[in-house]
């Protein structure tokens, strides 16, 4: 789908890019077919389409797999694909806001762990990251075109200024690779930042048990985010003024040095292994 095509659909049905929903539309459908070829998917896969716009990624991933189960939330989207007839036959068009979505129902209408392919609009990226980890065990992989800055957090390691809470938070369930860097001058409206698309990987329950002791989640997500609040303070200090978990600083230093964390270091210092070691002495005293 070319530029002036889009521009063209989009006057003709007096739609907009919705600044507000952040949306770019991919213009190029060579590199549409780039990213489906580099997400790995194969003739029998149901994939899940995160945000379907005007096509350019649905049609060339609709080619490769069994089926595609697209949200898009756009209702004036809705319609125009509706009545275009742009979309190919094993394509089922559901509206839905995807910060809503039922990713465990969708599952099941999959019969499987979830698969999922998405330009995702950059003002809904961060949260929908974080809605993708609550999901984790219902999710197989996703392919997702996000700003080049947060697929920097995704990939950062420990002592960098992009790792934070996301980095920590994906390392301990899923493996993301960087798969392509893609320039303003894919989309329209163009934006004001680069674009690369990630792949993460979800490691299986069984699978995440052998790499990483058991722990509680939800404590472990309250801890990495007590950690990073103030990043430049020490662990000890953040994590005693947290506003997300109550422990008593005393405690929370015996956690750290029982956990064999210097209580004098600062977050970023900090691998996967190390916050879930930590975690796990917090919940001896919680």
């Amino acid at each position: 789908m070319s530029l002036q095509s889009i521009k063209d659909i989009l006057k003709s049905e007096k739609l907009a890019p919705s600044k507000k929903r952040g949306q770019n539309f991919l213009i190029h459908r060579q590199t549409a077919a780039t990213i489906v070829a580099l997400a790995g998917v194969t003739p029998d896969d149901t994939v899940v389409e995160l945000g379907v716009g005007l096509g350019t990624l649905t049609g060339p991933l609709a080619e490769k797999v069994s089926q595609v189960i697209g949200l898009e939330i756009d209702s004036g989207i809705i319609d125009w694909q509706q009545t275009s007839g742009n979309l190919a036959d094993n394509v089922t068009l559901i509206h839905q806001d995807l910060l809503k979505a039922d990713f465990p129902d969708l599952a099941q209408q999959c019969g499987g762990r979830l698969k999922i392919l998405a330009n995702l609009p950059y003002s809904i990226s961060n949260p929908l990251l974080f809605k993708l980890l609550d999901n984790r065990e219902v999710m197989e992989w996703a392919v997702l075109m996000l700003q080049k800055e947060v697929a920097m957090r995704l990939t950062a390691v420990p002592g960098t200024k992009e790792y934070g809470i996301i980095s920590v938070l994906m390392a301990g369930a899923a493996t993301v690779t960087q798969l392509l860097n893609v320039g303003p001058g894919q989309f329209h409206p163009r934006p004001k930042v680069d674009s690369v698309v990630v792949k993460i990987t979800f490691h299986p329950t069984p699978e995440r048990a052998v790499l990483l002791p058991a722990h509680d989640p939800e404590l472990l997500r309250k801890v990495v985010r007590s950690a990073f609040q103030q990043r430049r303070k020490t662990l000890l200090n953040s994590l005693s003024a947290s506003p997300f978990i109550t422990f008593a600083k005393e405690n929370c230093r015996a956690a750290l040095l029982a956990a064999g964390i210097d209580p004098t270091t600062r977050a970023e210092r900090l691998t996967i292994e190390d916050f879930v070691a930590l975690t796990g002495e917090l919940a001896k005293v919680a």
